[in-house]
């Protein structure tokens, strides 16, 4: 059985102004890490899509701070949504048909590098495409999106504390390496 999470990286140092926004959701928030704060929702952990979106765009409207949230389906299904000023402007989706039972395997969609590196002040340009783009059927293409999501939020200099993690493991007393319970604030 593979990872399933989602959470919510957000360009900002105010933890505290980031749990105001989400005043009245079971959450947890990260210190700030790396110019960004992560944070694990319950209600976005149940990966309805719409769910998972209203907040993102939620996030980005009330801090007026790029918002990627991303979702991992069973290590089998890596989403992302970037969210600025209260709008979805990117999405990605690295197995496309997945849950189409008729459906051939297709490459990933979505994905635009420009918006990405320019939301996190990446430079990494040629990477970050590489990473979005190469197939699970490649030879060199990711077996886990857990991976690709790792070398993602490496490439976007972002906490890796958002890979593998969700609010249910983090409930559940499961922390990301590096992390302690007091870098924490819960909504």
């Amino acid at each position: 059985m593979g990872n399933f999470y989602v959470n919510y990286t957000i360009r900002t140092e105010d933890q505290s102004r980031v749990v105001q926004a989400l005043a009245g959701r079971n959450a947890f928030v990260t210190a700030p890490l790396w110019g960004a704060l992560v944070v694990y929702d319950e209600a976005a952990d149940s990966q309805e899509q719409e769910t998972v979106m209203e907040l993102g765009r939620l996030l980005s409207s009330q801090l007026d701070a790029p918002v990627l949230a991303v979702l991992n389906h069973d290590d089998d299904i890596l989403w992302y949504g970037l969210f600025e000023k209260g709008e979805c402007t990117d999405e990605y989706d690295s197995s496309p048909g997945y849950f189409d039972p008729e459906g051939e395997p297709q490459p990933p969609s979505g994905g635009d590098v420009d918006k990405l590196c320019a939301a996190f002040g990446s430079l990494n340009h040629d990477e970050i495409e590489k990473i979005l783009k190469k197939s699970s059927e490649d030879d060199d293409g990711y077996l886990f999106a857990l991976d690709r999501h790792e070398d993602l939020v490496k490439e976007l200099n972002l906490p890796v504390c958002a890979v593998g993690f969700g609010y249910a493991y983090i409930s559940q007393g499961d922390l990301p390496p590096g992390l302690e319970e007091s870098d924490l604030a819960r909504t």
